[in-house]
């Protein structure tokens, strides 16, 4: 009994330091991320022979201005993007009631005027608002992301030897040494093939964008490649929001329907065929857990929580299997019940 108090002690004082140390906290793990896609850009370099040579730093710096060229492009698009969206809805929001008519003409149904008076007070703008302040609070913690992560740079060099030192004994520094292994091989791993899975994804969206004539296809098509890091719940919403979208720009079913229906069938054969292949037992999470921590570090750290929530999971999950106290917790976590 006193276990599990003092357990949900200490459960309960680290939800709450997430909650109100997220601007510290958050912007620390995203520097965490950002080094370790920088380490693994690295060890691509030192994999190819003309490029072993070159020293240790301006490896750092080229694959760090990489990343960051990168999520530079992509912030910089769907801000801007974002920001004539939200400058240009109430062109938008009047085609609502051009589909409420066609819609009453349809189905004649007379529970279409508190269907209206609904869609009177939905407004788009907000909707793309929150993203836009999202993104933005992304974006004003982009000096800690970089001097957290200047600062791992540093302390890269000496962070072994450190750790060799600071263990009593050479098993438990072995112990560590796996155990780090084994999150570097499982993150970098799911990393590494969501990206290119996202990547394939959002080309073959863009597309379908093109196709049926959809505004700003680029920032729909990048929307389907961020969103799709969110599991489960990211490919529905990337589905939703370009249809959403084109039922207002052209007023008229169809072209929402044919958004729907070809992203939507995109994502099934990606994420039921394709994905299931390429990625097989890499992340062995549970469904359950997979949901619970998406709910949860979307309720405390939003949409950045959402995307972060496999990666943080599956080191919480790795840790806990090297330890015989914490080892029947992770076995109930997995996916099956099995772990190394």
């Amino acid at each position: 009994m006193k276990q599990a108090s003092h357990f949900f002690f200490i459960a309960i004082s680290i939800v709450v330091i997430l909650i109100y140390g997220k601007g510290l906290i958050m912007p620390f793990v995203l520097a965490l991320f950002l080094w370790f896609m920088t380490r693994e850009i690295r060890c691509l370099m030192n994999k190819v022979s003309f490029l072993k040579k070159i020293p240790f730093l301006i490896k750092n710096i080229i694959s760090f201005l990489f990343i960051s060229s990168i999520v530079t492009f992509f912030v910089q698009l769907i801000t801007s993007s974002l920001n004539n969206l939200v400058k240009t809805y109430s062109v938008y929001q009047k085609n609502i009631d051009i589909l409420i008519n066609k819609a009453n003409d349809i189905f004649q149904v007379n529970i279409i005027d508190l269907i209206q008076d609904n869609f009177l007070e939905f407004n788009i703008g907000s909707l793309l608002s929150m993203m836009f302040n999202s993104i933005t609070e992304i974006v004003s913690s982009g000096f800690m992301i970089l001097l957290y992560a200047l600062f791992l740079f540093l302390e890269e060099t000496s962070f072994r030897s450190k750790m060799r030192n600071m263990f009593k004994n050479k098993e438990s520094f072995d112990m560590f040494s796996t155990i780090m292994e084994r999150i570097e091989i499982s993150v970098a791993k799911y990393l590494g093939l969501k990206t290119l899975i996202s990547l394939g994804t959002a080309i073959l969206s863009y597309g379908v964008f093109i196709l049926i004539g959809i505004e700003s296809p680029i920032f729909w098509a990048s929307l389907v490649f961020i969103l799709n890091f969110i599991p489960n719940v990211g490919s529905l919403l990337a589905s939703i929001f370009p249809a959403l979208f084109s039922l207002l720009q052209f007023g008229e079913f169809l072209p929402g329907l044919m958004v729907m229906g070809g992203i939507g069938l995109i994502q099934i054969v990606v994420g039921n065929i394709v994905e299931p292949k390429l990625m097989g037992n890499t992340m062995n999470i549970s469904p359950l857990l997979t949901i619970f921590s998406l709910a949860f570090w979307g309720a405390i750290w939003g949409i950045t929580g959402m995307i972060l929530s496999v990666p943080i999971m599956v080191t919480i999950l790795i840790v806990f299997s090297q330890f015989e106290q914490t080892k029947s917790l992770a076995i109930l976590l997995s996916e099956k019940g099995e772990i190394e």
